[in-house]
């Protein structure tokens, strides 16, 4: 198959939110597609109109634009090979599943649910296959004129693939290699179901798959057992020949324990497991998203890509382009990838870290305007500049900012208790009136000026400046001393270094 053939396809069920391994297949079809000049589409399947939840189309398309996955072809932004929608695509499904009966390889089957939950109970581990389909009631069992009243009167039926036993199905997986899998274990799927005229994923999927040109299956591995199904309905209907190509990505474990990474897992450890807040219609329960927690799109894309992909070098920090360039379906895992949400958010981390501060600063006066503080352009960039290296979530930097705009109206009690000794308020009273004589107060100056007075009157450095702090901040924290006074000015400085005197100087009575 050439480099220009190469299409690839993200087909999800509208059922809820995208779960974050979800994202994941998307981002491996989305890089694999762009590593070789190939399109990709975004199709849904609504095939199942139990499960549909309103709503959730609009949040996977809004959470894949967040995310820079960007789509050649889907529901959203048409394509020469429409719709993208399963539920608009009935007639098209009608005519091969009309094919399958025709050529013998489906039947009908008229079984109630009743009827198949009491054979459930008459046999151990019952499934619909060779053993079982000439005791049920079907096109293979009941005589044509009793088949074609049955659905002149309008019985409900179903389209089931006729799957002869014994034979060895070969799956090519790109990243598993060959896997064999008898046909005696499998059972015989249901492709259509009449009382909504429309096909099941199986079915679906593998027509939607051929006439869209899709020639690289790229999803998950829980996939991986319908495969077997999937290579014999493409034999079925004579497009063996040109089938897509197989690749079941590993799956995403739990950060802690064994098995597949659950909202659960997410709720218990603190970490979303959706890439936006999700509002559930029904219960109105909010679910946390990436977005709202405040992970960059590109921090997610670099650490999703590298859960389950080795790219074959030394590097994490990888854009979109780089990791485009680097991406090979060999360098997949086969086995599953645990959930490292503490290296999602040290990736967070490091992306601001390398973020411009003018790209971050209108977030910032944002969010410190929901909290009542105005703060100028300039002032945003010089906060940001001296304090995104202390987190993780650009959210985090309101209230460990806040000091740089409010003075402190309370005094940490440990931070009092181990940094405000007992000639603390005469210390920094007169540090206090050291500072009101200084004419330049640029950070580089009061260092300067300040460091050359502690040591030729022999006080302690640590004593002064921790207690200096504490005076500015009401804490132990915030960045060199010197940045801070110099930021909220000399006025300011003087104002809040006297006010601590007064407050904190009971203590050392």
């Amino acid at each position: 198959m050439t480099e220009q053939q190469v299409r690839v396809r993200f087909a999800p069920s509208p059922t809820g939110p995208l779960h974050i391994g979800g994202v994941r297949t998307a981002l491996y079809n989305y890089l694999f597609a762009r590593k070789h000049g190939g399109q990709m589409i975004l199709r849904i399947e609504d095939t199942d109109t139990n499960r549909f939840v309103p709503g959730a189309e609009d949040y996977i398309i809004e959470a894949f634009q967040w995310l820079g996955v960007e789509f050649d072809e889907g529901v959203h932004i048409g394509g020469q090979y429409g719709p993208y929608r399963q539920s608009e695509r009935r007639d098209i499904y009608k005519k091969y599943v009309d094919m399958l009966l025709d050529a013998g390889k489906a039947y009908i089957a008229f079984d109630t649910p009743e009827e198949l939950a009491a054979k459930r109970e008459e046999i151990k581990n019952f499934q619909y296959d060779a053993n079982t389909r000439n005791m049920m009631n079907n096109s293979l069992t009941l005589p044509k004129e009793e088949v074609d009243q049955l659905i002149a009167n309008g019985s409900n039926y179903v389209v089931r693939f006729f799957i002869e036993p014994g034979r060895d199905i070969v799956v090519n997986d790109l990243i598993r290699g060959k896997v064999v899998i008898n046909s005696s274990v499998l059972d015989d799927k249901v492709l259509y179901k009449s009382v909504d005229e429309l096909p099941t994923y199986h079915l679906a999927n593998i027509v939607d798959d051929h006439l869209m040109k899709i020639s690289h299956v790229i999803r998950g591995e829980e996939w991986l057992p319908s495969a077997p199904l999937h290579v014999l309905l493409y034999e079925a209907f004579g497009w063996a020949d040109v089938a897509p190509s197989f690749a079941h990505l590993p799956l995403l474990l739990k950060p802690e324990g064994n098995g597949k990474l659950s909202k659960r897992d997410g709720d218990r450890l603190g970490f979303p497991v959706f890439p936006l807040e999700w509002t559930d219609p029904k219960s109105g329960d909010v679910s946390s998203g990436y977005r709202e927690a405040g992970y960059l799109p590109e921090a997610v894309v670099n650490f999703l890509a590298l859960l389950g992909w080795n790219p074959g070098t030394d590097e994490e920090l990888m854009p979109m382009s780089r990791l485009i360039e680097l991406f090979d379906l060999n360098r997949c895992n086969k086995s599953g990838a645990k959930f490292d949400y503490e290296k999602g958010r040290w990736f967070n981390h490091e992306y601001i870290l390398h973020m411009e501060d003018a790209l971050i600063a209108p977030k910032f006066i944002e969010l410190m305007a929901t909290e009542g503080v105005d703060v100028t352009t300039e002032q945003a960039l010089t906060v940001i500049g001296l304090m995104k290296g202390r987190v993780n979530f650009i959210p985090e930097l309101v209230p460990m900012c806040r000091f740089f705009f409010v003075a402190p109206l309370e005094y940490d009690s440990k931070t009092v208790k181990k940094r405000w000794k007992a000639d603390s308020s005469i210390l920094i009273s007169e540090l206090a009136d050291f500072i009101e004589k200084m004419e330049d107060f640029s950070p580089e100056n009061q260092e300067k000026e300040v460091n050359a007075w502690i040591e030729e009157n022999e006080y302690h450095l640590g004593n002064i400046m921790n207690a200096w702090r504490l005076s500015l901040v009401g804490e132990g924290k915030g960045p060199h001393m010197f940045d801070i006074s110099a930021f909220i000015g000399k006025e300011e400085t003087l104002r809040r270094m006297r006010r601590a005197i007064e407050v904190l100087s009971i203590k050392e009575t």
